[in-house]
């Protein structure tokens, strides 16, 4: 089997994810995902001809989100037509699986060289969702309307999951709270020591002005005193009917965990940022960038996907690690620097228990609670975060993870060459 290879990663800044609020707002979601594809064909000298596809993950895909991105991005551009381009999604998980689909190919022999990433643009997102439900057009949430599946396998709002997952755990407030002020302490470090500036693009308008060239979302004056003060985000969901008529989200969950006291405790400081933003992962065989002067920076070693309870919904990162590593014939110990998705700080923290991790090497660089979580993006940028990482301390091998709603979780295992 042939060795698949990370040659360049890129993403963009993230931007508040409001319509008319972050900077990135007004932008086509397809010039979004144009400008990261853009910066690897400039960056790599590249023969976009003999891209063999561009896998692209989208979880919002809805309106202008709703067609083939990675073709049209591809061709926005400016790739050869002979590019390939084709749209998946696995929601939050979307582009780990999109770079395990592309790094698939390229060890199976079939491609040579391919393009993986995603995004979402969860200003837009937002905004289309709310005019479809005033429009009496809106969706069946997580369950999708659809009342067998949700007999057999209910699926709750994820905050509620998050806020439930706590209570069974026994895990605290505060001791969340610690995380997100970690989180953001740890963002604003890197951020000043420029450690993500290697991957980091600057986004332009067509006439070339410059859109964004910093990260919106970070909080770094955050205390656990000024979190303390904040209201549980969903606590309103509670109680909510997740459809008319219909169970509320939280007797969705104590349909399957009857005896699961959930309390409110997950809010904005300790919560994923929903933001805008896009990332992109270059992978060649050995063959090709030998051929055409493409110096590798890392090398794939295992991929995994897994499934868990869609339930609790936010378990399966932990199954994913110890799926990968037994693939990789590797031991946690080996990891010298894990990316798990702050979607909730409950799931690292979890993840970190569950383990038994040094706390130092899980998110070094702080996470999406204070960077944000563009949904499809947010694969692609922590593996781009593991790869700058490993490459500024040494480091030989990253894990990066993350769940994924419905109760699913991607893994992959890089290798820093």
């Amino acid at each position: 089997m042939a060795d698949a290879y990370i040659i360049d990663a890129v993403r963009t800044f993230r931007s508040i994810g409001k319509m008319g609020k972050g900077a990135l707002s007004t932008m086509h979601p397809e010039h979004l995902s144009a400008t990261v594809l853009t910066a690897l064909k400039d960056r790599n000298n590249l023969n976009t001809a003999d891209v063999d596809d561009v896998i692209w993950g989208v979880s919002g895909a809805i309106g202008l989100q709703g067609g083939d991105i990675g073709r049209n991005a591809a061709l926005d551009a400016g790739y050869d037509v002979k590019a390939g381009g084709v749209t998946m999604n696995r929601f939050c998980g979307s582009s780990i699986t999109t770079t395990n689909f592309a790094a698939a190919m390229i060890m199976s022999g079939m491609h040579d060289l391919v393009i993986a990433g995603g995004m979402d643009m969860l200003s837009y997102v937002n905004y289309y969702g709310m005019k479809m439900r005033e429009a009496g057009l809106g969706g069946g949430g997580m369950g999708t309307g659809n009342p067998r599946l949700q007999a057999k396998h209910p699926q709750s709002n994820q905050g509620v999951c998050a806020d439930a997952i706590a209570a069974i755990e026994g895990i605290t407030r505060e001791e969340l709270e610690e995380m997100g002020v970690e989180s953001q302490r740890r963002a604003a470090v890197a951020l000043k020591e420029g450690r993500f500036d290697k991957s980091t693009i600057v986004v332009k308008d067509d006439e070339g002005n410059v859109i964004l060239d910093h990260e919106e979302y970070p909080r770094p004056e955050t205390t656990k005193e000024g979190l303390a003060q904040l209201k549980p985000a969903f606590e309103m969901f509670l109680n909510m009917p997740s459809q008319e008529g219909g169970k509320t989200y939280g007797e969705l969950i104590q349909q399957k965990y009857p005896d699961v006291d959930i309390k409110p405790i997950h809010h904005v400081g300790i919560s994923s940022g929903v933001v805008d933003g896009a990332a992109a992962i270059l992978l060649a065989s050995k063959d090709y960038a030998d051929k055409h002067g493409l110096k590798p920076r890392a090398r794939i070693v295992a991929m995994a996907e897994i499934g868990d309870d869609p339930t609790l919904m936010l378990n399966a990162p932990v199954p994913a690690a110890q799926k990968v590593l037994a693939k990789a014939g590797l031991t946690k110990d080996d990891i010298d620097v894990w990316e798990v998705n702050e979607a909730f700080a409950v799931v690292v923290e979890k993840f970190i228990r569950d383990l038994d991790l040094d706390r130092a090497k899980v998110n070094p660089n702080g996470g999406s609670i204070a960077l944000g979580h563009p949904i499809a993006g947010t694969g692609a940028i922590l593996i781009g975060t593991a790869l700058d990482e490993l490459e500024r301390t040494g480091g030989r091998y990253g894990l990066i993870t993350m769940c994924a709603a419905g109760g699913m979780a991607p893994a992959i295992i890089i290798e820093r060459v």
